[in-house]
């Protein structure tokens, strides 16, 4: 079971675009998440006709450390690290701060 997946709202921890807050897009490997408008670079794309692209400067996000981004508590309003409990039989995901259930509606 994954501490971070996608979907989750993250806070950055360190970097640049620290105390940013965004939502994980995507998982690109085991150490690394693409998050919404943290780490974006400018790229170079060129022009490619077949596909009708065009060329010149785009932002891409680019992936993130996932030792670096820390999943947002909105009860306490910061990071905060998960635990795994076991609910009817369920594996679900908690904060370690005030034990109430990610994702669950309150």
């Amino acid at each position: 079971m994954n501490n971070i997946r996608k979907g989750d709202e993250v806070i950055v921890l360190a970097g640049k675009n620290r105390k940013a807050r965004g939502v994980v897009l995507e998982r690109v490997s085991a150490d690394y998440v693409l998050v919404e408008g943290v780490n974006v670079a400018k790229k170079h794309v060129k022009p490619n006709p077949m596909r009708n692209e065009t060329g010149g400067i785009v932002e891409k996000a680019m992936p993130i450390h996932i030792s670096n981004v820390a999943i947002f508590n909105p009860a306490t309003g910061k990071g905060d690290r998960v635990g795994i409990k076991e609910e009817d039989g369920k594996k679900v995901r908690i904060y370690r701060s005030n034990g109430a259930v990610i994702g669950a509606k309150a």
